[in-house]
């Protein structure tokens, strides 16, 4: 009888600390893909911080562009209020999709501006132009990079959920939803920084 009781308790440590594992993994995969966001976090409210600089130095030399200008801050706002809803959840898929929807948007937002500027070469001569065009390129990578690793995290995790016996455990431990991986919808501007000209 007591070989038995202990090949009971062996047994069921065995599924205790399997059941951990798991457990344990999905945490710390799930902490790995929140950090991975908020790496993205820190660099979209850099560029967001830029932007009403740069409008704002654009302002005396684009004065009959000021649909253009508003247009700039407009979507600039809508993505940091997309970029507040995703950092709440960054598994959250909606949330996220969101975000890349005004992403798109303001980098459509951004292309137009940088047209319009073509046109006027004292402000692409302008020194703080220049200074707000260098940072916000070096921001631009950062962001590509820092997008990059969340959504590798993304995929390790969604792996891993996916992946049997984990599948049959998640939705019980709490992490019943693959999260979301950030992609951008103008994905031709931004799969490669964007080059920014003024």
């Amino acid at each position: 009888m007591a070989t038995s009781t202990i090949i009971t308790l062996a047994v069921i440590a065995a599924i205790v600390i399997f059941l951990v594992n798991i457990f344990n993994t999905l945490v710390a995969l799930r902490n790995r893909l929140d950090n991975g966001f908020s790496q993205i976090d820190v660099q979209l409210k850099r560029r967001y911080d830029l932007i009403p600089n740069l409008v704002a130095t654009a302002k005396e030399y684009l004065r009959h562009e000021s649909e253009t200008l508003e247009a700039v801050i407009a979507a600039r706002n809508e993505a940091l209020s997309g970029l507040k809803a995703a950092a709440s959840d960054p598994g959250n898929a909606s949330a996220v999709k969101q975000l890349a929807g005004a992403e798109g948007m303001l980098a459509s937002a951004l292309g137009r501006m940088n047209v319009v500027m073509e046109a006027y070469p004292d402000l692409k001569a302008n020194e703080n132009m220049m200074q707000l065009t260098e940072e916000l390129t070096s921001t631009e990578n950062r962001i590509s990079f820092a997008r990059q690793a969340f959504n590798d995290a993304v995929m390790e995790y969604n792996t891993y959920r996916q992946s049997f016996p984990t599948n049959l455990l998640a939705n019980s431990f709490g992490h019943g939803k693959d999260a979301s991986m950030l992609e951008f919808e103008d994905r031709a501007a931004l799969e490669v920084a964007p080059s920014v000209r003024f």
